[in-house]
């Protein structure tokens, strides 16, 4: 059943709400919803009169998905319906008909009147409306693909969801007890509500498992502490680099340090990222009284650069590893497989499609992930509010590449500020808002550092013709030299 918050939230990839007399909006939502990444569809009362459904009444839900199984080809798995009540009142308005005039349709959910939930799993097969057209989900919306977007959805769907597949020799007792039990614990940070029931069925719920109880690919990858002894491509290899360039003298590796992570996705993210990390260049800036550290990189554009590898990445292909390389002058993650259906680099930041969204919910509720499809967009705000190039991407048949550039915009540095320390940096900008400084006020600002250290770096500035002493003994002040 889905959570009060879950609703409340609004319309968007995961989630559409449904008048019980539109079965044109009803079908078309269980199309998008099935080509892409599945979701709920909340039926509820009409805005103009409220839909009580009792026991009797029933057949009202029956009657809507009798008439929707009509108007798309071949039949949307779904789940069976369940009846909601919310606890708090909203007012939600549902997306416009793709199949009608382009209008919308009212959809008010009052504080304790009944609502209907279904699910609608992804599908492996590619679903089309009664007229021929083929839907996705973007955002709040259904919406039509093109001829080229179709052949490349429906090649997506034929090379079939290899993250759920059974892993030859691998058996429930592969798993990791520790890592399931802090999946759980995440998972109910996020939803806000603990899991009571059996773990095995749990692990059924996400795709760990098959019916049968034998360990998917996706499994492994979550909840295994070593996933790489059936899958050794899962692995992620990181290498830095002195220049610009992956050759370095004599034609031999101009990288000073590689290194090979295992383990299951969790902890490869943690582990790659606390290794960039470790490499990544810090630099300090004096912003007003204040001493402030500046990374390469923006910490969210990395994080999302590592995750999305490790989500999207094609695990069918054996021999190749997630590889992330660090330049002089940039940061590039590349992942194995090109772009997963219908996605390009032209839509990436408006669309979204997930290769394993088995994997991809797995990590959403381990909170790696902290909106389903907004990531790309977030990753090119903050390259921007960091004052760098927005990410490159390269998509290529077999791989994807993302390029995070670390040039930044240098301001011009006043003449003042140039050759000298960050103590004496921050005296001077003390001196532009107020006008001078004394050694009192000095070692007020500057409260971890002897008196005396503190003197000399006036007297310093003094010699270097950058301040004016003036005055003698206690009435001693500095201003900054015209």
């Amino acid at each position: 059943m889905p959570t009060d918050s879950f609703i409340m939230s609004g319309e968007g990839p995961r989630l559409a709400f449904v008048d019980p007399a539109d079965a044109d909006l009803f079908a078309e939502t269980m199309v998008a919803f099935a080509n892409t990444e599945g979701g709920t569809i909340i039926i509820g009362p009409q805005a103009a009169r409220d839909f009580q459904a009792t026991a009797s009444e029933n057949h009202d839900i029956g009657r809507l998905l009798r008439l929707a199984d009509d108007l798309y080809n071949p039949p949307v798995v779904r789940e069976d319906w369940e009846e909601i009540v919310l606890d708090s009142p909203n007012q939600f308005l549902a997306g416009p008909s793709a199949l009608g005039n382009g209008g919308v349709s009212g959809l008010a959910i009052r504080d304790g009147a009944p609502a209907y939930a279904i699910r609608v799993p992804r599908s492996t097969e590619l679903h089309a409306l009664a007229d021929g057209r083929v839907l996705i989900r973007s955002g709040k919306v259904n919406r039509p693909l093109g001829g080229q977007e179709i052949q490349r959805l429906a090649s997506a769907k034929n090379t079939g969801d290899f993250e759920s597949e059974a892993v030859p020799g691998a058996t429930i007792d592969d798993f990791s007890r520790a890592m399931i039990d802090e999946y759980l614990e995440k998972r109910a940070e996020r939803t806000k509500r603990p899991y009571s029931g059996e773990v095995k069925r749990m692990l059924a719920e996400v795709g760990a498992i098959t019916a049968d109880g034998k360990p998917t690919v996706s499994g492994l990858l979550l909840f295994s502490e070593y996933p790489q002894h059936w899958l050794p491509q899962s692995g992620v290899v990181f290498a830095k680099f002195v220049g610009r360039t992956p050759r370095g003298e004599s034609g031999l590796a101009g990288y000073s340090r590689r290194e090979e992570l295992i383990g299951p996705v969790p902890r490869l993210i943690e582990a790659t990222w606390n290794l960039v990390w470790s490499e990544m260049a810090i630099s300090a800036v004096v912003k007003g009284l204040e001493r402030e550290e500046t990374f390469e990189y923006p910490q969210f554009a990395v994080r999302e650069a590592l995750v999305n590898a490790i989500c999207h990445r094609d695990y069918r292909l054996r021999g190749r590893r997630i590889e992330v390389r660090m330049f002089s002058d940039r940061l590039e993650v590349i992942s194995p497989g090109g772009l997963p259906g219908f996605i390009t680099v032209e839509n990436i930041k408006d669309e979204h499609f997930s290769r394993n969204p088995r994997l991809v919910g797995g990590l959403f509720h381990w909170g790696y992930i902290e909106e389903l499809g907004l990531g790309i967009d977030r990753m090119m705000e903050v390259m921007e509010q960091a004052g760098h190039s927005p990410p490159k991407f390269d998509a290529r048949p077999y791989s994807f590449a993302v390029a995070l550039h670390n040039e930044r915009a240098q301001p011009e540095l006043p003449e003042w500020s140039r050759d000298t320390n960050h103590r004496q940096a921050r005296a001077l900008q003390y001196i532009r808002e107020s006008g001078s400084i004394t050694n009192r006020e000095y070692r007020g600002l500057i409260q971890s550092v002897s008196a005396e250290t503190l003197r000399l770096d006036l007297v310093d500035l003094v010699e270097k013709g950058i301040l004016n002493r003036i005055g003698a003994k206690k009435g001693t002040y500095y201003v900054l030299r015209e």
